[in-house]
């Protein structure tokens, strides 16, 4: 008799001790809205994102340069300017800047499509958070998110930047 009760004890204990472990696979993210920042006030302006990369930054001074260099070569639009002087190098200085700013400008919306493209992965909903809070500037409004199979998405809701269910 007292095996047969030995027995049923260590089952009851068993079926105890795995019912207090729960699941052992990763729960799914609720799908809710997750608020990352309260105020989204500056999220996505250039201010905070730099011009890309030293890539981008060597590419649009290249452009900048081959601008001047072929702007100072030729005769200025404007015949008060005369060719090589003084007035000739600032107006190619300042037609080039404006060349170069209009480049870095391309280049900030060619990274931020690109990061856009690009779903973001993450095991649960504290590490994408924590993520998304120290790398704003890199997963700008409109990127995707994904929490352990759940597609969420970075949005500015009422000032707020959150992260979205879709």
């Amino acid at each position: 008799m007292k095996s047969v009760s030995l027995k049923k004890l260590m089952v009851l204990l068993t079926a105890v001790a795995v019912a207090s472990l729960g699941c052992a696979h990763p729960q799914r993210p609720e799908r809710k809205v997750y608020v990352i920042f309260a105020d989204a006030s500056g999220v996505g302006s250039n201010d905070a994102r730099g011009i890309g990369g030293a890539g981008a930054d060597a590419y649009c001074n290249e452009i900048q340069k081959q601008c001047f260099t072929k702007c100072w070569r030729r005769k200025p639009e404007l015949p008060s300017i005369p060719k090589q002087s003084e007035k000739h190098h600032k107006h190619c200085t300042e037609k080039c800047l404006k060349v170069f700013m209009e480049c870095v400008k391309e280049q900030e919306e060619l990274e931020r499509q690109e990061s856009m493209k690009k779903p973001l992965h993450f095991k649960n909903m504290d590490a994408a958070l924590d993520w998304l809070r120290e790398h704003t500037t890199e997963a700008p409004p409109g990127t995707n998110v994904v929490v352990t199979g759940v597609v969420f998405v970075v949005a500015v809701v009422a000032g707020a930047l959150v992260l979205a269910p879709l």
